[in-house]
This record gives C-alpha cells, sequence and structure tokens, in this order.
C-alpha cells in the first residue's frame, strides 16, 4: 500500500487530487495549498475535506450565529457555565448542580439508513453530553416527515423510531418527551434530531482542550473501522483506495452498539470523578480529524499522534481512511503521564480498548505519523477553527408577499363543529402518539417525573432535595415559512410555555436549525431571519441561547423543507413533587380557565393544513412579555398549590387541548363558551394555557392573574362523572370515541 506523505506531497506539487469529488471547491483547495506552503496529503486532504464540510465548519451560517452572541446580555452570559462552542451548553442551576443540554441532527443519514441514522444520531448527542463530565440523564427526539400515507414514509417512519428506541432502551436512558409531525415537504429529506441532557456537579465540568506539553492522548472505546466514512462530507468510496477502488467500504451512515456505549458512560463517569483526565473530546462527526484538530487547536501547544497505533476492526485502512472514519462509541482523553496508569486500569476494569495514540508536544503543528511517515503537518486552528466563512446571498422570496396575502379568511367554515372537533384529533399531526412513544422507555432508571403525552417531560437530578429539569421542544415549520422571524419567535414561545405550565422556571435554550440550501438566497433569507427571531426573543425572555445545530441541505430536488428552526428550553423545579400535571383529574367541580387571550388567527394553522390543505397568511403573533408573565403566574400556581392541571393551547387551539387534558386525565368535563365558538375553538392564538383550579383556590388565582393583568376567562368544569367532554350549545363526545379518534390514527397508518 502506497502512503502519501508529506515529503511526497512537496515533491509532487503538480499531482492531482480529488478534492471536488471531497467537497472541496476550487478556492478552498487552493487555499489550503496556501496554508501548507505546499499540496496537501491525501490524509490532510481528508481532514481538511471533512472539517470544512458546511456540518463541521458552519461556513454559511458563522455570520448569523454571531448575533446570538451578540445580543446576549451579561446577566443571560453569566448563568452560563459553558456556551455556545462547547460540545454542549451547561448552566449552573443552584446548590452545585450543573446541567448540560443539546440537540444535534442526524437527518441524511436517517433517510438513508433509517434505523442506524436514528440509532447514531441519538448516540452521538448522549457522547456530547458525557464529554461535558456529565452523566446523560435522558433524551427527546423532535421528528419531521412527509405524508403520512406516503410509501416512503411507511419506510422510513418505523425504523427511525425502532433506532431511536433500540439505543435508548439499550443506552437506559428515558425519552421524555419530542415531536412527530407531518408535512408534504418533508417527503424524502425526514428530519431526525436528538436531544440528550445530563447532570453534573459544578466541579466536575470538562472541557475539550489539549494543555500540558508531554500529556499523553487517549484513544478510548470502539475500534475503528470504515462505517461512516463521508458521513458529513462527500467522500469517494475509491478516493483513497490503491486498487482502483476495489476494496468496498460499508456505507457512508454510522453503524451503532449502544451496548459499548453504555460500558463506555460508565467507564467515562469514573475516570473523571478519579480527577485523571485534563481535556476530552467525542469522536462523532469527522471522527479523529474532529477530535485531535479540536483537542490541539483549543490547547497551549501542539499535537503529535502516531495514527498506527489506532485499533482497527478492517484490514488495510489507509491513514486518510482511519481520521475520516465516523465509527462511533469512541471518545479521545488528554492525560498526565502519571495518571495513564490510573486510567488504563479503569478501562481494564469496564474491559473498554484505551490505547495511547499521541501527545501534547511543545509547538504549535498537528504531526501525524503513520509507521514512522508523516502524513500530516498542519497548523490545527486552521482545520478545526479557520475554515472558510461564506456572506451567502440573501434574498427574501418574490412570493413571499403572495404567500402572506393569500389568507385563510375565505376558506369556508364547517356547520359541525362538534365533528370538527373529532376529525382535527385524528389528524395525523395532533393525533396520540402513543404508537411511537410506546417503543420507548421513558421510565426506566425511575427518574421520569413527566413524559409523553405531558407539555414538557420532567426528570429528577437529586434525590435528596427533589430538584429537577424540565424540557420542551417545539416548531411550526408552517409559521416559519409564513415568517420566519416570528415563526423562530412562536417556536421559544411555545417551548418556554410548555415547560412553564409544567410548574418549572425556564432558564435556558438549545436549537437544532433545519433549513434547506444555502446556496438559496431565498433559504438564506429564512435563516437570518429565524436566528435574529430567536436571538431577539431569547433577550426579551432573559434565557440564554447555550448552544445547538445547524443542518443546511434539507431538500430534495430544488424543493426546501419547510424551515424547521427546532427549539428546546430547559427549566428548573426546585421540587418535582409540585409538578403540573396536563390531565385533569377526577376531583369533580374544579373550574376550567382559559389564561391569555383568544383572537383569530388561522394563518398557518393545523385547521387550515388538514381540512384545506391551504399554506397562506400571517401565523399568530407572539407577544414574549405576556408569555414571560404567563409563565411566571403559572410557577407561582404551582409553588402555592393553586393550578392542579394546566395544558397550553398550540396547534389545533381550545379544542384540541380540552381533547387531550380530558383523556390524558380520564375524565370528563363541561365546557360554556362566549362569541364566534369557531375561533374560541380553533384559533391557535399564542399565549394561552388552559388550567384547572380547586375550587378553593379559584378566587386567590384569579385574583392573582387580576392582580397581574393576565387576562382569564372561566371556560368549564370537571366533571368526572359524565365521561364526555360536553360543550354548551354543541352537544356531548363521549370520551371512548374521542379516544378511539386520537389513539386510532398511527396505528392504522404503520402497524
Amino acid at each position: 500500500m502506497s502512503i502519501d506523505t508529506v515529503k511526497n506531497a512537496e515533491s509532487t506539487p503538480d499531482q492531482e487530487q480529488p478534492y471536488k469529488e471531497l467537497g472541496l471547491k476550487d478556492d478552498e483547495y487552493a487555499r489550503i495549498k496556501e496554508i501548507l506552503g505546499r499540496r496537501p496529503t491525501d490524509a490532510e486532504l481528508a481532514m481538511y475535506s471533512v472539517m470544512w464540510s458546511e456540518h463541521c465548519s458552519y461556513k454559511s451560517s458563522k455570520v448569523h450565529l454571531k448575533y446570538f452572541g451578540d445580543t446576549t446580555t451579561d446577566e443571560m452570559r453569566s448563568k452560563m457555565l459553558a456556551g455556545i462552542g462547547e460540545n454542549a451548553g451547561v448552566v449552573d442551576i443552584g446548590d452545585g448542580w450543573a446541567i448540560t443540554f443539546k440537540a444535534e441532527s442526524h437527518n441524511h443519514p436517517s433517510y438513508v439508513e433509517p434505523y442506524q441514522g436514528a440509532a447514531t444520531g441519538v448516540g452521538g448527542i448522549v457522547r456530547d453530553i458525557l464529554a461535558m463530565g456529565a452523566r446523560p440523564l435522558a433524551v427527546m427526539d423532535p421528528l419531521r416527515f412527509g405524508k403520512p400515507d406516503a410509501a416512503d414514509t411507511r419506510r422510513v417512519l418505523p425504523g427511525i423510531v425502532a433506532g431511536v428506541g433500540g439505543y435508548g432502551n439499550c443506552l437506559g436512558l428515558p425519552n421524555i418527551g419530542g415531536e412527530v409531525v407531518f408535512d408534504e415537504s418533508y417527503q424524502g429529506n425526514p428530519l431526525v434530531n436528538a436531544l440528550c441532557v445530563g447532570a453534573m456537579r459544578v466541579e466536575d465540568l470538562h472541557l475539550a482542550h489539549a494543555s500540558g506539553t508531554g500529556n499523553k492522548v487517549i484513544l478510548y472505546g470502539a475500534r475503528t473501522g470504515l462505517d461512516g466514512i463521508g458521513g458529513v462530507s462527500v467522500l469517494a468510496s475509491e478516493t483513497f483506495d490503491d486498487s482502483a477502488g476495489k476494496r468496498k467500504k460499508l456505507p457512508s451512515v454510522q453503524v451503532g452498539d449502544p451496548f459499548t456505549e453504555k460500558v463506555l458512560i460508565e467507564c467515562s463517569l469514573e475516570l473523571f470523578e478519579k480527577g485523571i483526565v485534563v481535556g476530552i473530546q467525542d469522536l462523532g462527526g469527522a471522527g479523529l480529524s474532529c477530535a485531535t484538530s479540536e483537542l490541539a487547536s483549543a490547547g497551549d501547544g501542539g499535537m503529535h499522534v502516531w495514527l498506527d497505533r489506532v485499533p482497527l476492526r478492517a484490514t488495510g485502512m489507509t491513514p486518510a481512511e482511519i481520521l475520516s472514519s465516523e465509527s462511533q462509541e469512541r471518545m479521545c482523553a488528554v492525560v498526565e503521564p502519571a495518571n495513564v496508569e490510573a486510567f488504563m486500569e479503569v478501562c481494564r476494569k469496564w474491559d473498554v480498548i484505551a490505547t495511547e495514540i499521541g501527545e501534547v508536544t511543545d509547538g504549535d503543528r498537528l504531526v501525524i505519523t503513520y509507521h514512522d511517515e508523516v502524513v500530516v503537518d498542519v497548523p490545527p486552528r486552521t482545520v478545526a477553527h479557520e475554515g472558510p466563512v461564506y456572506h451567502r446571498p440573501i434574498q427574501r422570496p418574490a412570493d413571499q408577499d403572495e404567500l402572506q396575502a393569500n389568507t385563510p379568511d375565505s376558506l369556508p367554515r364547517p356547520e359541525n363543529l362538534l365533528e370538527l372537533i373529532k376529525t382535527m384529533a385524528a389528524s395525523p399531526n395532533l393525533a396520540s402518539k402513543k404508537w411511537v412513544t410506546d417503543q420507548y422507555d421513558r421510565y426506566v432508571r425511575g427518574g421520569t417525573v413527566l413524559a409523553q403525552p405531558s407539555d414538557s417531560g420532567m426528570i429528577r437530578i437529586d434525590e435528596e432535595t427533589h430538584r429537577g429539569v424540565a424540557l420542551s421542544t417545539d416548531c411550526n415549520g408552517r409559521y416559519t415559512k409564513l415568517d420566519p422571524y416570528e415563526g423562530a419567535r412562536l417556536a421559544l414561545a411555545e417551548a418556554y410555555r410548555n415547560v412553564a405550565a409544567t410548574g418549572a422556571t425556564p432558564v435556558a435554550v438549545t436549537n437544532c436549525l433545519n433549513f434547506g440550501s444555502p446556496e438559496d438566497p431565498g433559504v438564506m433569507w429564512q435563516f437570518e431571519q429565524a436566528v435574529k427571531g430567536l436571538a431577539d426573543g431569547c433577550v426579551e425572555l432573559g434565557i440564554p441561547v447555550t448552544g445547538g445545530n445547524v443542518s443546511f441541505y434539507n431538500q430534495t430536488g430544488s424543493t426546501a423543507i419547510l424551515p424547521t428552526p427546532v427549539v428546546g428550553v430547559l427549566g428548573v423545579i426546585d421540587d418535582v413533587r409540585r409538578r403540573i400535571p396536563t390531565g385533569i383529574g377526577a376531583e369533580a367541580g374544579e373550574t376550567l380557565l382559559l389564561l391569555g387571550e383568544t383572537k383569530a388567527e388561522f394563518g398557518g394553522s393545523e385547521w387550515a393544513h388538514h381540512v384545506h390543505g391551504h399554506l397562506g397568511g400571517l401565523p399568530p403573533k407572539a407577544d414574549l412579555q405576556r408569555e414571560k408573565l404567563l409563565g411566571e403566574v403559572l410557577v407561582a400556581g404551582s409553588r402555592d398549590g393553586m393550578v392542579s392541571a394546566a395544558h397550553d393551547l398550540a396547534e389545533g387551539g381550545l379544542a384540541q387541548a380540552l381533547v387531550e387534558t380530558c383523556l390524558i386525565g380520564e375524565t370528563g368535563a363541561r365546557v360554556f363558551l362566549e362569541g364566534d365558538l369557531f375561533t374560541a375553538l380553533f384559533s391557535e392564538s399564542a399565549g394561552r394555557v388552559l388550567v384547572a383550579v380547586p375550587r378553593t383556590e379559584e378566587q386567590r388565582f384569579t385574583d392573582m392573574c387580576t392582580a397581574r393583568a393576565l387576562p382569564w376567562r372561566k371556560v368549564g368544569v370537571v366533571d368526572p362523572e359524565s365521561n364526555a367532554l360536553e360543550i354548551q350549545d354543541l352537544g356531548s363526545l363521549p370520551l371512548p370515541e374521542l379516544r378511539e379518534a386520537w389513539e386510532g390514527t398511527l396505528p392504522a397508518l404503520f402497524d
């Protein structure tokens, strides 16, 4: 096997290289040669191509993501222990506890190979949390699919759900929430976003850096194979083979082993506990190329890596393949020489393969040798952090005005509202996701306090004080299509409201920004507007964006997905025993109150989408000061025992909230509404929550709302004797009939 060394690269400057097949443009390749003062070796070309890919370098989004940092106030920043740029965001929640959480995308791999694409998406985000020094506690899975009755949806959805459940269940991590959304725009490009949350003591925080000359670099976990090569760039199968490409690589989708990861987690946590790790980095996208260059770049020296020491599970791998492999369940640690044997002893205890593959040097270069030949000699920062930055053209789409002018005002209103309630409850986007969530273990480890179908997931993190955290993810792509700025604010508002509805105080944000091609000026306009909307919204709410992910090129042909900036909000609750459930209880006579204002807002609504196939007009308007006030009232209601149930109003409006709160609580209700009943039931105005209040607390609670200028209206009472949802002037819907409609849709489609 002929190896392309630095010496050979210097002596063959005109040798042609397949940089275009690796996703690099002419000017990018020219810049690499300028940085190195020569052509790159095959291994260097592989490193630059994966690290300068859109997925790793954020080259089209960097200029816009700066807005998050520019708008973060000192007060918001004071809540963070680690933020944008780290493996995951970390916030201090008091009493010595820190929480780390982040969302990532694994969209394209999950389309190619649904099970492994989704499974390794979960595995990757879990390792991001582990790399911060935290024990992973729970996962969530915001998912988007094409038309529910399409053949390809029936291909990808079961595999993706099985992959999420299979990996998470084997790890012993509860899946406490997420979303399942259907829209034709995701046909051929499903979105598989994964979120993980973990907890640690503040002093256990670890960061990814290689400091201390002479410190050792140890690779531990699974062996390195051919799977995953090209996962973050366009890596041609024959590029680095020496036999005319005759040896076939495995697919570019990684292959996961959750049992190996489970052991890796426990091994890593013991290493952290013993205090023998200086810096750590997980191996995900771009594999060793990423881990070595990022560790060296963030450190105070250089690094020397002996690539031939890397444990392999395939024969004849080239240096470029070893560096580009995205084989799963691997971590890279920096360890002081005196602690190497203790490190190895912990790994032997857990039967985890660990190999010393390098050391920190006093230079400023990342040097990688393979059988004593130098195959990489680069400034690590140019690989990890100084990739190309593009100021892509931005243009508001020419048809945006036409889209917004096409309001749903002229759509015919139904005559039978009672039948519409049942029809909407059975629509794929509003129907129960029980068919999906029953495949997940939501209560393993015993820390789960709330999980789907609750508004937010909630996990207990401290057995003694009962301190816990709540998490919700949200986004309505139709809203963002109609108005990207307002759509991002609405996603933030709903996730914030969902967390507050459980009695938790929202404290921080993560995001997963899914968009079409950045080479489309209209897509970049959507992206820019969404980033500004989310950042400005966080300033209004006073909570920071701690990190996130950007996923571009989500489109089929020239048709982009709906712009989908998924927003995750983290909340803190000092005692999970006072959490507010979503379903109403069986205490007769409890008052149902609607908090917030209802307006005739139907742009992008589920009613317009499901009944009429219509998308147009403007989305509801988010009032984030009102959302903040609403959150404060809900937290106070939880703390003082004034609220026995709460459910936010979102897609489907009050009608859907009533259906769900009755079915989740298995309790009937009598409802009385005023004004236009269609608007009252199906408007999707933001900033509204349906609460159940004990009769003994009704006066105190409503007085608090009035004093704080929060609009409220009495809309019904709990009536467990009726076993029905009764709406004055409309009639009665028996709960068994509603349940059949609500829970029957997904099994009929996918069983």
